[in-house]
């Protein structure tokens, strides 16, 4: 590793510090904190006992366990469960899901953690210590974030914990009770058993282990399992099925009222002149409110008619006959965008992620014999969850009720709090169901618009619902990326030297503005993630990317930048592995000779796909994000020249698979979802006008498209990484490696668009 690139990372965390420096000073050289006991004792229905901060147990026996992440379709709470059922040692048909309350031992340390731009096999003592300051930093932040793929990551060891310590206290109690040593009982299926025959339930034991105070605390090898590593159904798909799981569009209080939405049709742009007094005369309109203050920094300023239906709010929505203001981004388009980013990969050197050896050098060796490059470019995304965007709010007697599908409570509820001038403790939050998230609901703007509207409904609570029309045109999207590659390779194909440089926005520094008016500073390792990261054994290289600031609200989307840099990346070793004439496979497991996880996936990959048929190619793509590796092989055709997909073969190591079954969904899930984008997603900018509205010219994949999926799970005894989002990436470069394979074309942007 060079010093250039030491010094990098050294800018990189001397900024981090420039914001959060003074609170780690502070506490930097404490030990961490417990997450086993929150701020405030666990609520408790009448019958319960709350052992520590995550479990309950009811008289019956019933183990309630606090659900701190936001179910939306990954199954997360079912994962969740099996980590408590395992160490406290129930059943899982034992255990019953409630949503945690705001505190901070919810917080999400891992997913902060995750974010720090150190290459995944760097061990130096710098990125320890960072690691090290940035987990402590998030304990006391306490951020209850469900995303980056860290939901199990980060509750492996706290929720683990809670079992272990409830069950250590229960045998306590069992054995004060017996008069007996705790180490001659031991627990089964909700029961403290004793070697004379006698027998406790938890309930029972429940009120007296709640005094216990266990010294020795010991969880479970992975040997020592029963549950963890066995396919469980998801737990919550029962209430799905009937029609009893309660997402936040189902919100429903009494006197609720409805608000529609219209927002500024060029981004930037507000609200000039309407027409109130034409709107209040329809049938069951009751307020225009002006939503252009709620919009804050990166949003969309708008009005929203308030109504006793939706249906009368919506049809009340052209009588607003609203002027708009275009404000300053009216000639914004997509093509102005992309020669900005072009532009910008010009004039600027970027910072420089990772650098190993000396490319200059490598690329002035006498021993080239080839020089390959390349261009490749991803557009705009919208993430386009089928549940449309809403938020329910009540603001009454100076207490604010919240019914909302969100990704981050903590944040929902610090921001409704300043909006109100009111303390966190006045706001009750109905955590509900997500009808897919994405990212999309890591966003505040449907709460900041519902309080805004509810302020002025006279205490009766009012749910704002977005058309999918203006979900798909006011989205926080994926940026607009563009990517260099520049290599030398010598006579005998081998890599000499390889330069890696990206241009495209930057979703975090806009975020920490929107939703923490947090100005946006310094790297971002999002826009480089899936590129200065993986695992290729390269003597000269360097990865660097340029930040250009955009008018276009940029959001988290499923994999974030993983999500178009791992196509530009496993594409440019596609085309080395031409230009080096050998076969992709056998390129790659050549630069991953050392990396004996990587060859295990991409040969589990290969070996399960099998041959392939006549008239159709395979691609491969093999990429490492959010700690779990993945490759996938494509398998392709092309009729009536257009691109068909007809199996998917993906394998993953992402440690100890705590649900397979889980995993296996979350792998076909991440397989269409990512489809859907490679060959269909694009979102257009015309005039500071997104020309997107619906799934007519924004498509998903179809039924009939939809390819089959097979998952291969590598055994692990590693702890456990991300699973959400490691599926998406490989698939875009897969399907252009097949695409090229059948055609000679070589797919450069996506979508992906036959010539």
């Amino acid at each position: 590793m060079t010093e250039k690139t030491k010094s990098g990372r050294r800018r990189f965390l001397l900024g981090g510090l420039g914001i959060s420096g003074a609170l780690i000073l502070g506490w930097g050289v404490l030990p961490p904190r417990q997450r086993l006991k929150g701020s405030q004792t666990l609520p408790v229905h009448e019958g319960e006992i709350a052992l520590n901060g995550w479990i309950r147990i009811a008289a019956d026996g019933q183990v309630g366990v606090a659900m701190h992440r936001s179910e939306m379709g990954q199954g997360i709470h079912t994962a969740l469960q099996m980590l408590v059922a395992e160490e406290l040692d129930v059943p899982l048909s034992s255990v019953t899901p409630f949503a945690a309350p705001v505190d901070k031992i919810y917080g999400n340390m891992a997913m902060l953690a995750d974010g720090l731009p150190f290459h995944p096999d760097d061990d130096g003592v710098l990125k320890r210590v960072a690691q090290w300051m940035t987990l402590k930093t998030a304990r006391e932040l306490g951020l209850q974030v469900t995303g980056g793929s860290s939901s199990v990551k980060d509750a492996w060891q706290p929720l683990r914990e809670a079992g272990a310590t409830a069950r250590a206290m229960l045998l306590a109690a069992a054995a004060q009770r017996w008069q007996v040593q705790p180490g001659e009982c031991t627990t089964q299926a909700g029961q403290v058993l004793h070697s004379s025959g006698k027998q406790l339930s938890y309930g029972e034991l429940a009120a007296t282990a709640v005094n216990m105070q266990p010294s020795h605390i010991q969880l479970k090898k992975p040997a020592d399992f029963r549950l963890i590593g066995t396919p469980q159904p998801r737990r919550e798909a029962g209430l799905k099925v009937n029609g009893k799981a309660q997402f936040g569009i189902d919100a429903h209080p009494p006197g609720l009222l409805y608000a529609a939405l219209s927002l500024t049709p060029v981004i930037g742009g507000k609200p000039k002149s309407w027409n109130s007094k034409a709107v209040l005369a329809k049938p069951g309109v009751k307020q225009v409110v002006d939503l252009t203050t709620a919009a804050g920094e990166h949003g969309y300023a708008g009005l929203a008619v308030v109504a006793d239906s939706y249906w009368a709010a919506r049809q009340a929505l052209p009588a607003l006959a609203t002027e708009w203001d275009a404000g300053p981004h009216s000639q914004l388009s997509s093509a102005k965008v992309f020669a900005e980013l072009a532009e910008k990969l010009e004039q600027e050197s970027g910072f420089t992620y990772y650098e190993r050896g000396d490319v200059a050098a490598g690329f002035a060796s006498k021993q080239v014999a080839k020089m390959i490059t390349a261009e490749y470019r991803a557009p705009f995304l919208a993430h386009a969850a089928m549940e449309p965007i809403n938020c329910t709010a009540q603001w009454k007697d100076g207490q604010l009720d919240l019914w909302v599908s969100t990704q981050v409570p903590s944040v929902a509820v610090a921001v409704a709090a300043s909006m109100l001038n009111i303390a966190s403790e006045k706001i009750q939050l109905h955590m509900c169901y997500l009808g897919g998230g994405f990212g999309r609901r890591l966003e505040v703007d449907m709460i900041r618009q519902a309080v805004a509207i509810a302020r002025q409904t006279e205490g009766r609570p009012v749910k704002l619902v977005w058309s999918r029309e203006e979900d798909t045109a006011h989205d926080m999207y994926r940026p607009a990326a563009l990517a260099r590659f520049t290599a030398a390779l010598d006579a005998q194909g081998q890599v000499l030297a390889y330069l890696n440089r990206s241009a495209s926005g930057s979703v975090t520094h806009q975020v920490l503005q929107r939703s923490f008016g947090v100005p946006g500073a310094g790297p971002d390792k999002t826009t480089a993630e899936g590129e200065f990261d993986h695992a290729y054994a390269l003597p000269h290289q360097k990865t660097s990317h340029v930040i250009v600031p955009t008018p276009v609200p940029l959001g988290y989307w499923r994999s974030v930048g993983h999500s178009h840099n791992a196509f530009f990346k496993e594409s440019f070793i596609d085309e080395l592995a031409a230009a080096a004439q050998q076969p992709p496979l056998e390129f790659r497991r050549q630069l991953l000779a050392q990396q004996p996880r990587h060859l295990e996936v991409l040969n589990a990959a290969v070996e399960k796909a099998g041959a392939v048929p006549a008239g159709r190619a395979h691609g491969l793509a093999i990429h490492r994000s959010f700690g779990s590796i993945v490759a996938q092989v494509v398998e392709v055709s092309i009729e009536a020249k257009q691109i068909k997909v007809h199996k998917v073969v993906c394998a993953i190591d992402c440690g100890i698979a705590v649900n397979p079954a889980g995993i296996a969904q979350q792998m076909e899930s991440a397989v269409i979802f990512a489809l859907s984008a490679a060959l269909y997603g694009e979102i257009t900018i015309e005039q500071g006008r997104v020309m997107q509205s619906n799934f007519h010219d924004y498509a998903v994949l179809r039924m009939n498209e939809a390819p089959l999926v097979e998952t291969v799970i590598i055994p692990s005894a590693e702890a456990p990484e991300g699973v959400g989002e490691p599926g998406v990436p490989p698939l875009a470069p897969a399907l252009a490696s097949a695409v090229f394979q059948l055609t000679g074309q070589r797919l450069r942007s996506l979508p992906l668009k036959l010539g």
